[in-house]
Order: C-alpha cells, then structure tokens, then sequence
C-alpha cells in the first residue's frame, strides 16, 4: 500500500483534502465515495501524510513508549514468521498521528528498494543514530528480530533508569516548591492581616514577628518586581544554559555538586557500557561504535573526555587503559573491561558493567529519595513553625494585657 493526497467536495459543496493509505488509486476512489465525498483529485504522496498546520502542531507526537511499544510488536511480528514489509503495514494503523506518517514513508522506502535502517535514518529526532545502526547491523546479519529484541530491553531501561534519576532530583525540588507556596500564602493572606490587628493595638512585637512581617509586607508591596524578576531570570538562564559556553559550565558545575555528580559520572559509565556493548555485539566495528557512543552522553565534559580517548582507542585497539586516563570509570570497571578483552569476550564484559551500574545507580535513586523525605517535611515543619510561633506569641501577650 502506499500513502495518497487527495482533494475532494462533500455533499454540501465544501472542499476538503487528506491523504490515505491505499494500494493504488482507484482503490483510494472507491474509499472516498464511501465516505460520500466526491474526488476531484488524487497524487501519489512521497512524504508520509499530509497532515494541517494545526495536527502537526498540537497533534500526538511520537512518544518513548510508543517507539518501545513499536520495537516490541516488530520483533514478535517477525519472529512468527511474517515478512518486515507486511509487519510495518500491520503496525501503521496501530500509531496515530506523527508517528503513522514516518511508518508510512519508511514502508513506502522499503517498496522502492531502501533498506529499514535508511528509512529510520530519516528522522534522527525519533530513532537515534545506535537505533538506526544496530537495525542495520540486525539487517546484513538476518537477525532483525533478535536485535529488536536487545532494542526494546534497551529502550525500557534508559526509559526505566531516566524516571528513577529524574524523580530522585525532581522529588525535593518538588517538596521545596510546596514549602514555598505555603511559606508564601501565610506571608501574603495571614501575617498582614495579623500585623494590622498587631499595629491598632500598640502591642511591642518580638523580633521574630517583626522579621516576618517586614518579610511580608516586601512581598505584597513588591510582589509585580519579584515576579518580573523570577520570569526575567527564567529566560535569560535557559537562553545562557543553550550556549556553548554556558552548557559547559553548567555541566562543570553538575561534576562539582555532591549528589548531582555521582549520577552524571555513573549514568556515563552505564550510557557508554551499555550503547558500547550492545553495538559490538551486533557487528558494528569499534570505531563506529565509539562514534556513536560518545554523541549520546550528555555531559560535555564527560563526553570531551571519551572522546580524546575514543582516538587513542582506535590508534591502539585497546579500550580499559585509556578509560582510565578518563577519571569516570571506577576502578572495578575498569577491571572487569580489562578483563573481557583480554579473553575476547569485550561485548558480554561492557554489558555487565552497564548493569551493574544501573543497579547500583537505581538503588542510589531510591536510597535517596527516602532520605530525602523526612528532611524536607523537617525542613516544611520548621518553616511553618517559625512563622506561626511569631504570629502566636504576640496575641498570647495580647491576651495576657486584656485578662489584667
């Protein structure tokens, strides 16, 4: 089947237009006067469906666990036995949106005689470039299935290990933004309320009410500089973080912070095993693989450091002596890449660092976040407190002067 555009009116004259998917022309004829529309023209699409302005803008994009959901039902489709063009054909209809139009345009590629791997090669936004290579390695070997096999388990744990990091950094900012917010409603609504009642009654107040109530009234009666402020600095810091100056510097500064830097030096080391790995074990030589694996870590720094020893590695064959010049691998994992070369079995050593050192990292995730917990709900109780107990003892002494 291949992808048509066509223009056509409806039954009360209006004009419309809308691509289909149909085996030749007349058949996509027959389809549009079932829909009771009357063609008025039909061209053969080459650029996957055309879909309006507004579709493609606010429309389903492709999504991490639709391109895992993909990977999955492909390989199982082959596995049974049936033919990779038929299986794409299969899975179109299963993918909305922008999704269904790059499986249109890669089947109807297959058809004119490209490979699977060129068709995905087309949109590096969706598949990677270690997707793209390991389907072609799964293609001149004839063991496509199994390497979408290896593909999804891969795709499931970056997806797995990347909710476990994100939600262990993400979870106290998180906490912190709700003490904020409450620190903030009682500064605005309670305390001046408070300090007006405080202020007709001509009580003296403690330092502590009157450092919240100062605090206070600079919120309320600068609150538009404040927050022009916070929006002023939101822009400029994701414009600078962009830079290359600026996103390297923020990378050093994620190297130096205590928490921060063991999960960018050991999701390194997990990125580089694993991607490593898994392309050697397909076939792919190591100057490729190396190519491929130092684009995917994202931390600058970390990556300049690979790289320089991705150029040695090449010259001399060897990987673990110059990993170490690298300062990120640990030295166990060292070792045990050491280890896998020197008896040949390099691909199965790198996969067992990679999970190893997910393991450790998952487990540093959750540790974390259950430490992380009750600090913050002290934290939350001490703010909290503080700003009641100014607020309370005032009209405790308040009360003590009327009961005299």
């Amino acid at each position: 089947m291949a992808l048509y555009s066509y223009q056509a009116y409806t039954k009360d004259g209006k004009k419309i237009s809308g691509a289909l998917d149909a085996a030749s022309e007349s058949s996509v004829r027959d389809q549009l006067v079932r829909m009771n529309l009357y063609p008025i023209a039909i061209n053969l699409s080459k650029e996957g469906v055309r879909l309006p302005w507004y579709k493609q803008l606010f429309g389903k994009k492709v999504t991490p666990k639709d391109k895992i959901l993909f990977t999955k039902q492909l390989s199982v489709l082959l596995k049974s036995g049936i033919p990779l063009l038929q299986s794409l054909e299969l899975l179109t209809d299963h993918f909305p949106g922008q999704f269904r139009s790059i499986l249109i345009d890669i089947k109807d590629g297959i058809k004119e005689g490209k490979s699977f791997a060129d068709g995905l090669g087309k949109y590096p936004k969706v598949f990677e470039n270690i997707y793209v290579q390991l389907v072609r390695a799964g293609e001149a070997s004839g063991k496509l299935e199994v390497i979408l096999d290896r593909l999804t388990q891969y795709l499931e744990r970056q997806a797995e290990l990347k909710k476990k990091v994100s939600g262990a950094l993400s979870y106290p900012l998180m906490q912190l933004g709700f003490i904020v917010v409450i620190v903030i409603g009682l500064m605005v609504f309670v305390v001046p309320t408070i300090s007006e009642t405080f202020a007709e009654a001509g009580t003296a107040l403690p330092s502590s009410t009157r450092f919240i109530m100062a605090i206070a009234n600079f919120l309320t009666n600068y609150y538009l500089f404040i927050l022009g402020g916070i929006i002023g600095f939101s822009v400029l810091f994701r414009y600078w973080k962009k830079t290359a100056s600026g996103a390297r510097l923020l990378d050093k500064i994620k190297l130096k912070t205590p928490i921060i830097k063991f999960f960018a030096r050991t999701n390194a080391v997990v990125q580089f095993s694993q991607t490593l790995g898994m392309l050697i074990e397909a076939g792919v030589n190591l100057a490729e693989s190396l190519d491929i694996v130092v684009r995917i870590i994202n931390n600058r720094i970390l990556s300049d450091a690979l790289r320089q020893a991705r150029d040695k590695i090449i010259k001399e064959g060897r990987i673990s002596d110059y990993l170490k010049q690298t300062n990120i691998f640990p030295p166990i994992a060292i070792y045990l890449i050491n280890t896998g070369e020197q008896t040949g079995q390099l691909d199965f050593m790198l996969l067992t660092v990679a999970k190893n050192y997910e393991t450790e990292l998952i487990e540093y995730a959750d540790s974390l976040t259950a430490k992380i917990q009750p600090i913050m709900l002290i934290v939350m109780a001490v703010s909290v407190g503080f700003i009641m107990i100014a607020i309370i003892t005032p009209m405790m002494q308040m009360s003590e002067l009327v009961a005299k």
